[in-house]
């Protein structure tokens, strides 16, 4: 019998190359983080990422990440219902939108974002007539951190529906279950893991955005800095050290978030089969 060929090389070379892409792309870069950070020393690492407006940068990232990716795991839910279960004009059109966030640039969704916010915007008037700040505050940061991350909520939800059987909803259905009833018995139990996926990822990418958001969070220190723009503007003070030390930290909050998603899924996992 006649060896079988392999569609890509064999397992030597196929690992060489992606050690090598992931050092120069990913581990490389990310240790440099690390080395120069610790150039300040423990002292000054310590005091620069603890800093009362270091601090005060850290919280908003995080509170404003949190609240966008809460917000867009109960209606990304919504929209990959939409768009697997509905048939209406200019599906295609919609769903393609949902990709919008991916394929815009950052710093001209946050120019878009901050001019239909303004005070004087189209939609920013409205809320200024109701007494609500919506640009150069937190409510414009979470407003721009929901727009760039429903993307991963959507399209790791999506599949999952797509592929989901609906006999198990008729029978339920005609079993005289209720609609809610319904979806957290049968539904729920197959998208909640990739609705915590997406609920990670747009967290991790909130924390990190800096385009969209220097616009419209108006970059007022102590209240609507957030921890990127922090990080550019010690760069712009020629403060490299001090900038790798608050991206160090900002790096451990992404990698802590992934980490923990991982961990739930595999107990999830592991609770599924017994």
């Amino acid at each position: 019998m006649s060896k079988q060929k392999k569609v890509i090389p064999g397992f030597k070379l196929s690992m060489g190359v992606t050690l090598v892409y992931l050092s120069l792309i990913v581990i490389i870069p990310l240790a440099t983080v690390v080395i120069k950070g610790s150039e300040l020393g423990v002292h000054g690492f310590w005091q620069t990422v603890t800093d009362p407006r270091t601090v005060a940068s850290y919280k908003v990232s995080l509170y404003c990440s949190f609240v966008a990716a809460a917000i867009n795991a109960v209606f990304g839910v919504i929209l990959a219902w939409v768009l697997v279960r509905y048939q209406f004009p200019l599906k295609r059109i919609f769903d393609g939108l949902i990709d919008l966030p991916f394929a815009l640039p950052t710093s001209v969704a946050g120019i878009a974002l901050t001019t239909l916010y303004s005070q004087n915007g189209w939609i920013g008037r409205w809320f200024h007539k109701i007494g609500i700040q919506s640009s150069f505050s937190r409510f414009g940061i979470i407003v721009a951190l929901t727009f760039i991350g429903i993307p991963f909520v959507v399209r790791t939800i999506q599949p999952v529906l797509q592929d989901l059987d609906t006999q198990y909803e008729e029978a339920a259905t005609m079993l005289g279950a209720q609609r809610t009833k319904i979806f957290f018995s049968v539904i729920f139990p197959e998208i909640k893991m990739p609705l915590l996926t997406g609920f990670g990822l747009a967290f991790a990418r909130g924390l990190g955005e800096y385009g969209s958001v220097v616009f419209i969070s108006g970059n007022m220190p102590m209240k609507t800095e957030i921890a990127p723009l922090l990080i550019m503007t010690k760069l712009e003070q020629y403060n490299y050290g001090g900038a790798t030390a608050i991206a160090f930290v900002m790096l451990l909050m992404s990698f802590f978030m992934l980490l923990c998603m991982n961990l739930i899924q595999v107990y999830a996992n592991k609770f599924a089969h017994k």
